[in-house]
């Protein structure tokens, strides 16, 4: 008995090892599968995350560049109050104060924060599902978040227009408020229109959005490419930010006379009479009245204010996924180092 106990022995042992290297490896690789599927789901989050942060400072950036531009676009082309952007600005300013400047800033400063982090999460979720990261697919990643968004985009512009119209051209002491606030405005105009008159421009809103945000997102994408932002560069921010407002600025310059015609349909009948029945009426009307120069009525204005805000808006965006996915890097590379550049390499897109 004696004799064949180190045979047993012999023949067992290894078998045990192998058996203990295996449940060791199958737990190693399931901890590492969980890693990437969390890692997964925290990097479609922050998208999200990101595109709010983006919002918020792009709005508080340029929203009195939005006054200005809904206030040219949508005045007497007989009577006119201003003669152009900068005399727009000194007349807001010195009929209303600064905070004339600020008036409807509630309604975006709540939807575009939301709705950029819809943009910027359905643009990226596209991305991943189109698989590779092209200017081809940016354009119709950024399309389909552009349509999407409209749902709440919407709604949002028709309650800022009608704000920033309010007490145009009076004192703010002796204006009569019509609504108190951005929600206010909303809840008169479904009591007095319904459904549809809180959806009023949304033909037009798909119009501009659709197409515009597909050019947003294919200029960041050549131009950041072209730049090279790589995150070593010392002058990475500086592009970032020129990308930005150069995207920006071709997004509104590719569908601003839908936007002009968007305008004019959110803030007609704010008087109780309307003028347009529908955008072909809207169209013919402006151009009989005005010529085809009423396609870029307020567009100065538009892409002073292009600049700076998608400036802020990309710079922010990015800058906010580079940090937390560097720092979602190191993390999942610890326990396991040979899996290190696949999960950089699949939580970095190339623009973004």
């Amino acid at each position: 008995m004696k004799s064949q106990c180190p045979e047993l022995t012999s023949v067992t042992h290894p078998v045990a090892w192998e058996l203990g290297e295996s449940s060791w490896s199958w737990r190693l690789q399931s901890e590492t599968d969980t890693v990437n599927e969390w890692t997964k789901r925290l990097d479609k989050i922050m998208d999200f995350v990101a595109g709010c942060l983006g919002g918020a400072a792009g709005v508080l950036v340029g929203h009195p560049f939005d006054t200005v531009k809904v206030r040219l676009q949508v005045q007497s082309a007989k009577k006119p109050l201003y003669r152009g952007t900068f005399h727009c600005f000194q007349s807001i300013i010195r009929q209303e104060s600064v905070l004339g400047l600020y008036k409807g800033i509630g309604s975006p400063m709540m939807g575009l924060t939301f709705i950029n982090a819809i943009v910027f999460g359905v643009q990226g979720n596209t991305m991943r599902i189109l698989g590779q990261d092209t200017p081809m697919n940016q354009f119709l990643a950024g399309a389909a978040a552009g349509a999407i968004q409209c749902i709440i985009c919407c709604p949002m512009e028709l309650a800022k227009t009608r704000m920033q119209m309010q007490g145009t051209g009076e004192k703010s002491s002796s204006s009569r408020k019509v609504y108190k606030n951005s929600l206010d405005c909303l809840a008169c105009i479904y009591q007095r229109e319904g459904v549809w008159g809180i959806n009023r421009g949304m033909v037009t809103t798909l119009i501009r959005e659709t197409p515009a945000f597909g050019v947003y997102f294919l200029a960041y994408d050549v131009l950041t490419r072209s730049l090279g932002c790589e995150p070593e560069d010392p002058y990475m921010i500086p592009k970032l930010l020129f990308a930005g407002g150069m995207a920006g600025i071709s997004s509104w310059i590719s569908t601003y006379p839908a936007d002009v015609i968007k305008s004019r349909l959110q803030a007609d009948g704010v008087g109780g009479k309307f003028q347009y029945s529908s955008i072909m009426d809207c169209t013919r009307k402006s151009i009989e009245k005005e010529g085809w120069q009423v396609f870029t009525r307020g567009l100065t204005s538009t892409l002073l204010r292009a600049f700076p805000v998608n400036a802020a808006t990309f710079a922010t965006v990015t800058l906010f996924l580079m940090y937390v996915r560097q720092g979602e890097g190191a993390k999942d590379c610890e326990p396991a180092p040979q899996h290190c550049g696949a999960l950089q390499q699949q939580t970095q897109p190339s623009s973004l």
